[in-house]
């Protein structure tokens, strides 16, 4: 198995991407801590993992909360012994609009888009240099590879991810510490969802969620978007062993819409 023995944590892990790299991960050996707001979906996944005979625990709370988001690494080590991944995933779409900004809704996609991945890094590495191997990984978007007229908001926070991933993995290199981006295209998730419905699009007045969906299954070169194990494999390849001499790694998942 590519993680046996491996111990890790994932965020926004109740639904979409984060369950199915928590899934796959415990699948491939791994111990891993599912973390999520969602307390039925954490149980959800928690059961799921451990009913297959895998080993997981649930840790649920607000990530805007700069305690809970130090908290998961501990906790983490406190249940298995140690942390040698984790792929910080939680993020938030932002306001669509630049004029008349919900400058509450910017502070919220600053915050688990950009603050939780400091804080909870902030507090891994100190383990991390414990292990061999260790690896972190960060989900941006291909909206952090090119512009996005549709968000620049979230666009820049994107931007940031990707900023961020690149010059920590040359700081921690030296303590044998990998760190990776996952840029995703659209991707079937709840997500996706959100992020077309936000009531202050103006390109989508008028439109319900699938039909918005519909008409921009179009720009999709492989005529669809992805599924969330499609990203989760990706995910999987950058945490593992397989990888280890990747870091620093910009790897869009996204059909070629960034080709």
């Amino acid at each position: 198995m590519r993680m046996e023995n491996r111990i890790g944590l994932v965020t926004a892990a109740a639904s979409g991407m984060g369950r199915a790299g928590a899934i796959r991960f415990a699948r491939e050996g791994a111990k891993v801590a599912v973390v999520d707001i969602d307390a039925d979906g954490v149980d959800a996944v928690v059961k799921q993992i451990t009913d297959a005979g895998g080993e997981a625990i649930g840790l649920t709370g607000d990530l805007t909360d700069d305690a809970f988001s130090k908290s998961i690494v501990h906790d983490t080590v406190a249940a298995f012994g140690g942390i040698d991944f984790a792929w910080l995933h939680a993020g938030h779409p932002g306001p669509a609009k630049v004029e008349g900004m919900d400058m509450a809704t910017w502070d919220i996609a600053v915050d688990l888009n950009l603050r939780t991945i400091a804080l909870t890094t902030a507090e891994a590495l100190p383990e991390m240099r414990k292990r061999d191997n260790a690896a972190l990984l960060y989900t941006a978007s291909i909206a952090g590879i090119k512009g996005s007229d549709r968000s620049p908001v979230y666009s820049a926070m994107k931007f940031g991810v990707v900023g961020w991933t690149r010059s920590l993995a040359q700081r921690v290199a030296k303590d044998g510490i990998r760190a990776n981006v996952i840029c995703p295209g659209g991707v079937d998730t709840p997500m996706l969802r959100t992020f077309v419905a936000r009531p202050d699009q103006d390109s989508t007045q008028g439109m319900d969620v699938e039909e918005v969906l519909a008409t921009r299954r179009a720009a999709y070169p492989l005529g669809r978007p992805s599924q969330p194990d499609e990203q989760a494999n990706a995910a999987l390849f950058l945490l593992s062993s397989e990888a280890s001499y990747v870091s620093g790694s910009v790897l869009a998942v996204d059909g070629a819409m960034t080709a």
